[in-house]
């Protein structure tokens, strides 16, 4: 089997490379190595390989047309393509919009094109967000002690919810998600649509910015091993909610998408942990002292809510379920203490 990976190097790309790299597989990635953890991620792939050939790594972003159609013309054709690649901080495209746009968009055009050209029989799976849906505050909210819920969404939010992108990030990765939807519609491309909750899990270097169950169990982690530690921030009451996956349940999605290739051609998932597996910040707060036998609670100062943030977002993954027979085995317990171990062994 061969893959392309975009964002190979990055948190969600590197679990997935490794998953088929461990198995024999070719792998050939592309990565512009901007993230942190990118190059100690890319080191760390270097050592699954069983051959010289077996894993390929470009830099570069995916808005040089040339450069990728280069990759594809050399390696294709490819059996699956992971397009997990792109700019991934709404706080990045707020400060740098053209560059989200060309990295997103433009990038995944050009991808499409060269899937189109070199490898049209081959699988795209598009990792896009749950951003496109906007701010939601259309939606009729109740606001309980530790978090805001959404009564008339019982189950979580499906796929018929109304596009409304918000924000320069959101705007990106809805016009990308589109084009790949499209290019199924109108050039028989075998794409599938992820819009991702919040992933975490191993080989993920948060930062203030991505990565909020990692950044804020790194932040927890500081207090425990210094009582002096300063306070860390949040945006907005802490009542946010998200359902969160691991990372060990997305790598099973794609292999579940790849297993299943004709039901998910065309289709559209929200992708996350279910309703059974959703946090706010306030309860992964008192989680994280439980499970580091904190003392005291953990020290955070409150800042306004982030402009464009959603207070509430749980994917319903019915259709997942029943389309490609997928659901997350990992609870958010367990999920947690894995997070925490994988943030203690890096702790500086």
């Amino acid at each position: 089997m061969k893959l392309l990976i975009t964002g190979g190097c990055g948190f969600l790309g590197s679990n997935l490379a490794a998953s088929y790299l461990e198995e024999g597989a070719e792998v050939v990635i592309i990565d512009a190595l901007l993230r942190s953890g990118g190059e100690q991620n890319r080191d760390w792939l270097k050592t699954l390989t069983k051959s010289e050939n077996q894993l390929k790594i470009y830099h570069f972003d995916l808005a040089e047309k040339d450069a990728v159609e280069t990759v594809f013309a050399t390696h294709a054709p490819f059996d699956f393509i992971c397009h997990v690649g792109g700019q991934v901080a709404m706080t990045t495209s707020l400060s740098d919009p053209r560059r989200d746009m060309l990295t997103n968009v433009v990038g995944t055009f050009n991808v499409l094109e060269a899937m189109r050209k070199y490898s049209p029989d081959a699988l795209l799976a598009y990792s896009s967000t749950n951003k496109v849906y906007g701010d939601l505050e259309r939606l009729r909210y109740q606001e309980l002690s530790t978090r805001f819920t959404l009564p008339d969404y019982p189950n979580g939010l499906d796929e018929s919810l109304t596009l409304d992108f918000a924000s320069p990030y959101g705007c990106s990765k809805g016009a990308a998600d589109q084009y790949v939807r499209d290019w199924h519609r109108n050039y028989g491309l075998k794409t599938v649509v992820f819009r991702h909750s919040s992933i975490y899990g191993g080989r993920q270097f948060s930062t203030f910015d991505q990565g909020w169950i990692g950044w804020f169990c790194a932040k927890a982690w500081e207090q425990k091993l210094n009582t002096q530690a300063p306070a860390f921030t949040i945006s907005g009451t802490g009542k946010q909610v998200r359902d969160v996956l691991h990372a060990d349940d997305l790598v099973s999605l794609y292999r579940a998408a790849y297993e299943h290739k004709n039901e998910s051609a065309g289709e559209i998932f929200n992708i996350g942990g279910g309703i059974n597996n959703s946090l706010s910040l306030l309860e992964l707060f008192s989680v994280l002292e439980q499970k580091l036998g904190l003392q005291v609670p953990l020290n955070f100062n409150r800042l306004s809510r982030r402009q464009s943030d959603q207070d509430y977002f749980v994917a319903d993954i019915s259709k997942a379920a029943r389309l490609l027979k997928w659901q997350p085995g990992v609870t958010t317990s367990v999920g947690l203490d894995r997070m925490l171990a994988w943030v203690g062994r890096n702790s500086k």
